[in-house]
């Protein structure tokens, strides 16, 4: 009967649960093992979706860079059209004014004869139109006198106009150096009886040409001429440039290899066939390995 007591002990022994410091070892390995599979699984989600952003990112580019372009495109096209429409409205008379070189200071004028015409025979000039390219049916012609005396001169000390040496009698007056304009700054009923039938002989300032002695004008002003000038030359010029530069510089394989200072041209910027070959091969090597 001991033998069998034995063995049974030993068996008892045998099935007794393992240590605490062993259960332990186990628990921590397991954890490990599992954080490193959630880690190996977190740590391959955030590629995809990176390259997902990048992919929105850089298709939102495009769409912006292509809607910018057709921009550009725009407002060079606009900006020429625009340039040539000034051309024979601002930038010409306003170099004709510059070459006619009125004097600043405004002399003294009395009208001496107004005629009002119609038909088209009877106005072969006119010294107010309204619109410069429409045709003359009905027209005023002022002719005036007039003397270098300044007028604020003459107001201080007005003169017996019988007893004036006039500089230069009997000529054309016209409201600009063009003679026309656009209402509602033109506006030759206005200037018709500022100036005529009821005004004639009374003095009033206008402005003669010293390179044209002949021509005399009521409305000059040397600043706003320039003004328009400028801003006339500058403003769609500077438009189409830079419009242009940037169109150039995006789509221009010359212009992009000057500023990138690349030896490459824009056809070997892409793969050939042999870059594509030697890609595929790379990449059959790493799958096998």
């Amino acid at each position: 009967m001991a033998p069998m007591k034995k063995s049974s002990t030993a068996t008892t022994t045998m099935s007794l649960p393992t240590s605490p410091s062993t259960l332990s070892a186990h628990s921590l390995t397991g954890s490990k093992i599992s954080l490193n599979s959630s880690k190996s699984s977190k740590s391959s989600i955030p590629p995809s979706r990176g390259k997902k952003d990048d992919f929105e990112i850089e298709t939102i580019l495009e769409k912006a860079k292509f809607y910018t372009s057709v921009c550009l495109g725009t407002t060079a096209i606009l900006s020429v059209f625009a340039f040539l429409f000034l051309i024979p409205f601002v930038v010409d008379p306003a170099i004709s004014t510059i070459i006619a070189d009125y004097d600043p200071v405004p002399v003294t004028c009395i009208v001496i004869d107004h005629v009002y015409a119609e038909g088209i025979k009877n106005c072969s000039w006119s010294s107010c139109r309204e619109g410069c390219t429409s045709s003359l049916t009905k027209c005023h012609q002022l002719y005036v006198n007039y003397t270098r005396i300044p007028f604020n001169e003459w107001e201080k000390n007005p003169k017996d106009l019988d007893t004036v040496v006039w500089d230069v009698s009997y000529t054309k007056f016209l409201i600009n150096s063009e003679g026309c304009g656009y209402p509602p700054t033109t506006n030759c009923s206005v200037f018709a009886r500022q100036y005529g039938f009821t005004h004639i002989g009374e003095p009033f300032p206008c402005f003669y040409s010293r390179a044209y002695p002949e021509v005399v004008i009521g409305r000059y002003s040397w600043e706003n001429n320039l003004y328009h000038l400028v801003l006339s030359l500058i403003i769609p010029n500077v438009l189409f440039a830079i419009s242009i530069g940037v169109l150039s510089y995006w789509y221009c394989p010359c212009c992009d290899k000057a500023c990138n200072k690349s030896s490459r041209v824009y056809a070997e910027k892409f793969p050939t066939k042999e870059d594509k070959l030697l890609c595929h091969s790379d990449d059959d090597d790493e799958m096998e390995y």
